[in-house]
């Protein structure tokens, strides 16, 4: 048995969390991990972004019992205002957004508001009821792509072509302005008690995404019908990681701003080893071989949008002064991922709870600084 009150020091073992955009994909993922280490988890999101959904299952089969699951909108002040100040957390975790490039596309207002209003409004509450952490998660996205073939540091300029990328590099930035501004690290525990970070990580996969125009979801979802997945850019590369590779890191700097380590207080990556930035071509052959009902066929006319061909992250910096490591290689998140969503298929039985209790007994062999 896993002991999870243990994990990160046991820091999150009755502490307050409000999760914002706890129904998305990472989201549910993350609630999970929280309230299995005891934390006391306040979610806060508009609605159920897909159907099927993670967070609907967890909830079908009583994962997510003890969560406190309001809906809202992080545009809308007053209701962001009153759930701060009625259920105090201690930290936030930022991940509400509009997630998706392509609707980004269609809806670039909404985008804007969501991703860079509304991050401002959730910062704002918090500074109103003195949170002692806040985590803002962006994208890989968030930098200016140039097709570089080495990764991108914390450093790099910020930017993005498509209307989504751009909105979470204005995240960025407004976040660097709090941390600046209110926040200050030279001010801490003087004229404020609150330490605020960002993290940015690239393409996460994993069981229970069912987002639009997304690789893995659309690949499984033909296979549970028997059809080819159609792909757009076969040759694209892209930093595949599970799910719980960079949730890892987040729990990891929110540990350290509990702890009131303000050195952690910065912008981090989170990103897989070299061995997991492959192209879409090899990410599907590499997944037929745990689902042999998967198989596809290259639709060039399918692009709607501009898509980066390369993009990559360099995580040095975590690797050295945070302590993090990834713990699954490309192969063991292939067949992790495949074998997740084909017992939901095939058994309708969801392998979460699973997946994350092998996930921590693979880190602890490698003896990681948060076990």
């Amino acid at each position: 048995m896993v002991n999870f009150r243990k994990l990160f020091n046991g820091i999150y073992y009755g502490t307050s969390v409000l999760v914002t955009g706890h129904t998305g994909f990472k989201g549910s993922w993350l609630s999970l991990w929280l309230m299995l280490m005891g934390a006391k988890v306040i979610g806060y999101s508009k609605g159920i972004p897909t159907e099927p959904s993670h967070f609907s299952l967890l909830v079908r089969d009583g994962y997510l019992k003890d969560l406190i699951d309001i809906r809202g909108d992080v545009r809308d002040s007053k209701k962001l205002e009153i759930v701060f100040a009625q259920y105090k957390p201690e930290i936030v975790f930022h991940l509400a957004a509009q997630p998706l490039v392509g609707y980004s596309y269609e809806s670039p207002l909404e985008t804007y508001e969501t991703n860079v209003i509304g991050t401002l409004k959730v910062l704002e509450a918090a500074r109103k009821t003195n949170v002692k952490a806040i985590v803002n998660i962006t994208s890989d996205k968030c930098y200016e792509n140039k097709e570089w073939v080495w990764g991108y540091r914390e450093i790099d300029s910020l930017g993005g072509y498509d209307p989504y990328s751009s909105s979470k590099a204005c995240a960025e930035i407004l976040t660097s302005s709090y941390r600046n501004s209110f926040f200050n690290l030279n001010d801490y525990k003087i004229k404020h008690n609150t330490l605020l970070a960002s993290c940015r990580a690239g393409n996460v996969i994993g069981g229970g995404d069912w987002a639009k125009d997304r690789l893995v979801p659309d690949i499984m979802v033909a296979a549970s019908r028997n059809e080819k997945v159609k792909i757009r850019r076969p040759n694209s590369i892209r930093p595949w990681q599970h799910v719980l590779e960079p949730l890892s890191g987040y729990l990891m700097i929110g540990q350290k701003l509990l702890e009131g380590k303000r050195e952690f207080a910065e912008a981090w990556n989170f990103g897989p080893s070299d061995d997991s930035n492959i192209t879409v071509e090899e990410v599907i052959k590499n997944m037929k071989n745990f689902w042999n009902k998967i198989d596809y066929e290259v639709d060039v006319s399918s692009q709607k949008f501009y898509e980066s061909t390369l993009l990559k992250l360099d995580c040095s910096k975590a690797n050295t002064k945070l302590k993090w490591k990834s713990v699954w290689n490309s192969q063991k998140t292939f067949e992790r991922t495949v074998t997740w969503y084909k017992s939901f298929y095939e058994n309708d039985k969801i392998l979460s709870v699973a997946d994350l209790e092998n996930y921590i007994k693979d880190a602890e062999l490698k003896n990681l600084e948060w076990i």
